[in-house]
Formats: C-alpha cells, structure tokens, sequence
C-alpha cells in the first residue's frame, strides 16, 4: 500500500530578510546618551542668567546648554534611521538616566571619610547632584515623552512632505517635543512649591530657548544627516512602523 500525498497540503515558509546594520548608529547612540548625562547631572547643578532684548534678565538652567543637542539627535536618528531606532536610544537614555540617578543617590548617602576636605566635598556633592526624586522623576519623565513626541511628529512630517522640507519638519517637531518636555518637567518638579504664575514664566523661557538654540543648530544638522544618509545608504520613511512608545524591537 503506497502513501498518496495531499495535494491540498502546502507549506510555506517566510523567510525574514536580514536586518541591516549600520556604521555610525552606536557611535551617535553613544553621544545621545553622553548629552542626556551631562545635561541632567552636570548642567542641571547650576542655575545662570542671561539678557535678553525686550525680555530682560532671565534665569536659566545650565543644563539647556547640552538638552538641545538631544533633540538634534533625535532628529538624526529619525531621518535617518526611522522611528524605531530613535525610540530605542530614547529608552536606553532614559536608562541611563534611573541608573545615574540611583548611583548619585548611593554615592551620596556612603558616610564620607573624616577630613575637611571630604567634608566639603560631600557638601558639594550634595548641592550638585542631591536633587530631590521629584524633580529626577520629572526630569526622567519629561525627556522621554518629549523625544518620543519629537520623533513621532517628524516621521509623519517626513511622509506628509514626501522627504522635503527638513528644516521645517526639524523646527516643527522640536517645538512640540519641547512644549511637552518643558511643560511635564516644570509641573511634575514644582507644582504645588513655586506658585502656578512662576512655573507657567521659567516654562516659557526654557521652552523659548531651548527651541531657540535648536533652531540655530538646523544647519549642523543637516550636514549630519547628508553625511549619514550617504554613508549608511539609508533614508528611513516610517510606513509600516508600530508607533507605540513601549516597543524596543527595530
């Protein structure tokens, strides 16, 4: 008795196209999460002022000096690569940042050897890196749905404007992903400790800067991304992208 073979019966086997790697995407992950500690650990310690015509005297966080440059990353990683991979250095800076803030925390709490000088030291330490977890949590908070709001804006502009315009998608994203990000941080910190009118003016002048500064750094930007662009043979159009921010798979 011979065994007949169902013709009815077909397998199929989808075969995955391999995933295709590129030369500089850790190096810029690298220098994303480089920014992101130097703005909330270095510059977050120190508050400046600066004039400014018609609006006078303001006072400014440090750290806006390094911030900025995350958003320009977060530019380059989505013109370039696509959402995906700019969501993936998000969440490994946002895990850079509970690291360093829980190794801050362990630090600072460690019982300081006898001596005026570690005496002082811890007392600098403290002022410098002793935030409050509100304000951390804020921080930590604020920048990830920022830059997950700044990326999702220019993936869509990019297919709007079939691939045009970038410095208008750029200055558009970044003014919403910072509207988000300064409006969560300066709630989440100070509500209910500076009264509502002093959040809603600080709000305003880091927004106001923080746009600024990434506007006058559009022309570095875009050198950055034609030069990544032709290096990586890649230009990203999100289509078929999941855009949910919880996803870490490419």
């Amino acid at each position: 008795m011979t065994k007949q073979e169902n013709p009815s019966i077909k397998l199929t086997v989808e075969i995955s196209p391999p995933k295709k790697s590129f030369k500089y995407y850790d190096l810029m992950l690298v220098g994303f999460v480089t920014v992101l500690l130097c703005s909330n650990l270095i510059g977050a310690g120190k508050a400046a002022q600066i004039e400014l015509p018609f609006l006078g005297t303001m006072i400014f966080g440090a750290g806006i000096l390094f911030f900025p440059i995350s958003y320009a990353f977060g530019d380059i990683f989505t013109e370039v690569y696509g959402y995906a991979h700019d969501r993936r250095a998000v969440w490994c800076g946002f895990a850079a940042l509970i690291f360093a803030a829980l190794m801050s925390q362990v630090v600072i709490h460690l019982t300081p050897a006898p001596g005026e000088y570690n005496s002082h030291l811890q007392e600098g330490l403290e002022s410098v890196f002793g935030n409050t977890w509100r304000i951390v949590f804020g921080s930590i908070i604020a920048f990830w749905s920022g830059s997950l709001v700044n990326a999702y804006v220019l993936a869509k502009m990019k297919i709007y404007f079939n691939g045009r315009r970038l410095w208008l998608r750029m200055i558009g994203s970044t003014v919403c992903g910072e509207f988000v990000d300064s409006s969560l941080f300066y709630m989440l910190a100070f509500y209910a400790i500076w009264p509502i009118e002093q959040i809603i003016q600080v709000a305003v002048v880091q927004y106001v800067l923080k746009t600024s500064w990434e506007v006058l750094a559009v022309p570095f930007t875009y050198r950055i991304v034609a030069f990544l662009k032709k290096k990586e043979d890649e230009d990203y159009y999100d289509h078929q992208t999941n855009f949910s921010p919880f996803k870490l798979k490419l």
